[in-house]
């Protein structure tokens, strides 16, 4: 059984920041990349940053400059640093891992931007 976690969610002000974390434990071999994607009300989920086993990184281009992605092999964990959020930046953030046979999912972390 593996678990992921998100936490660090939670209301701020445009301008703002606010630092995601995602742990995954469990039973598994090893994890091949981890990503954040989120899901604002009424659309669809969407990728928004990556990064795999040998830190290459993605950011969708509404984030570029403003997100940043990073892990800690060690401890299966990637953090997402969100600096100077949009109100349109507000949504559920979903953490998932892959290992080379699936795909693990948390459960969420709402982050809610105000203008």
């Amino acid at each position: 059984q593996v678990q992921v976690v998100e936490s660090g969610g939670g209301l701020v002000q445009a301008g703002g920041s606010v630092r995601l974390s995602c742990a995954a434990s469990g039973s598994f071999f090893s994890i091949n990349h981890m990503a954040w994607y989120r899901q604002a009300p009424g659309k669809q989920r969407e990728l928004v940053a990556s990064i795999t086993r040998s830190d290459t990184t993605y950011y969708t281009d509404s984030v570029k400059g403003r997100f940043t992605i990073s892990s800690n092999k060690a401890r299966n964990t990637v953090y997402l640093q969100m600096n100077d959020l949009k109100p349109e930046d507000t949504a559920v953030y979903y953490c998932n891992a892959a290992t080379d046979s699936r795909v693990y999912w948390g459960q969420g972390t709402q982050v809610t931007v105000s203008s």
